[in-house]
């Protein structure tokens, strides 16, 4: 699990130097026995893309209700600044919320739909014309005001929800899952597009998702939920590249997990051996398919860990092929290869021995 100074050095780590707008201290949410989120805190900064990355029946959503003010913690806290934020009702919260279904009013057009939270509140209608137009502008919807939701397509939609919520000029908006109604193709479309608007409207994001693809792309930082504790927090790139737990490796891309014993600095896998500047004992170790190269006929490079078997099965993915190669000792490893094909059957591979990452075994949760 993820402590707290584990998040506060990635958070001062990441290359943003920003203060701190969200703190979730301590939250815990329990549905009668069921225990759904376990002692999270994490801090989310001024100008931040948080995305919040786990499986179904993590908590994600529950984590992102509590923070809307939609559901109470049972124990913990949520801060804005130097503001108690759980203790406030959701309409007296600088947060707004992007469901993943959008429920636009049909009767009403884009910019009354927009307009309807400012209306609600009383606002002048010289500002609601104003503040509207702004928001619509932003997503590019301002061709499309007076068309209904039945007219617009559903991208279009989700740049209306949008709208709607920025218009509020909240501090922190919440986004659950808003882009997994769309089609492939205009799904990739949006998460470039919902993250220049993020860039551009300045304020932080916590978006919440199962697609591991979709947070690599959008995200400042990772919040990997798993059974209700954080498993790790990280950038995109740390928590790929130094995954903390067999379990953030195997969820965040393809990877192979290898058991070995440490003996004397020599580490053992089977007939696979390296060198490691490790403890005596047993070990366990993450290796990008990326990472795993084949020997060609300039040879092996030295210092490299070596080891030789034979291709079981090749799977093409455009540019790159993942082949799938069994060891003499029954060892399979997946390796990462340009999508070129012609292989052998028999093939040695390679890999640098910094590139096998230690990781904390992941025990099962309940």
């Amino acid at each position: 699990m993820t402590t707290t100074s584990e998040i506060s050095m990635s958070l001062a780590g990441d290359g943003l130097s920003r203060a701190t707008l969200l703190s979730i201290r301590n939250v815990a949410k329990r549905f009668g026995k069921n225990v759904v989120l376990r002692d999270i805190s994490l801090e989310v900064a001024e100008g931040e893309f948080l995305t919040i990355l786990g499986e179904s029946g993590s908590g994600k959503t529950t984590l992102l209700r509590i923070i809307a003010g939609f559901e109470t913690a049972s124990a913990g806290e949520v801060w804005m600044g130097e503001e108690r934020l759980d203790r406030e009702p959701p309409y007296r919260r600088r947060v707004n919320t992007v469901f993943q279904h959008y429920a636009l009013f049909p009767h009403l057009t884009v910019e009354q739909n927009v307009a309807y939270g400012l209306r609600v509140a009383k606002r002048p209608e010289a500002e609601v014309i104003s503040r509207v137009s702004e928001a619509l502008e932003k997503v590019k919807m301002s061709a499309h005001a007076k068309s209904k939701p039945s007219k617009i397509s559903g991208g279009q939609q989700q740049r209306v929800a949008l709208a709607r919520a920025l218009v509020n000029r909240p501090r922190l908006l919440l986004l659950d899952e808003p882009l997994s109604a769309l089609d492939a193709n205009l799904r990739r479309q949006m998460q470039v597009e919902l993250k220049s608007l993020q860039r551009e409207v300045g304020i932080s994001f916590i978006f919440v998702t199962h697609d591991q693809e979709e947070a690599m792309v959008m995200s400042d930082r990772i919040a990997l939920l798993r059974s209700g504790e954080l498993e790790q927090v990280a950038t995109p790139r740390e928590i790929y590249g130094r995954p903390a737990t067999a379990y953030a490796a195997q969820f965040i891309g393809h990877t192979n997990l290898l058991k070995a014993e440490v003996r004397a600095g020599v580490v053992r896998c089977g007939t696979l051996t390296w060198s490691a500047a490790l403890p005596d004992g047993p070990a366990l170790f993450s290796l990008r398919p990326e990472n795993l190269r084949l020997v060609d006929g300039s040879g092996p490079t030295a210092g490299n860990a070596l080891v030789r078997g034979k291709v079981r099965h090749r799977a093409f993915h455009g540019a790159t092929e993942l082949i799938r190669v069994e060891c003499a000792d029954g060892l399979v490893l997946v390796v990462r290869t340009p999508g070129s094909g012609g292989l052998l059957d028999d093939v040695e591979l390679e890999f640098s021995p910094a590139d096998a990452i230690l990781v904390r075994e992941s025990p099962e949760r309940i």
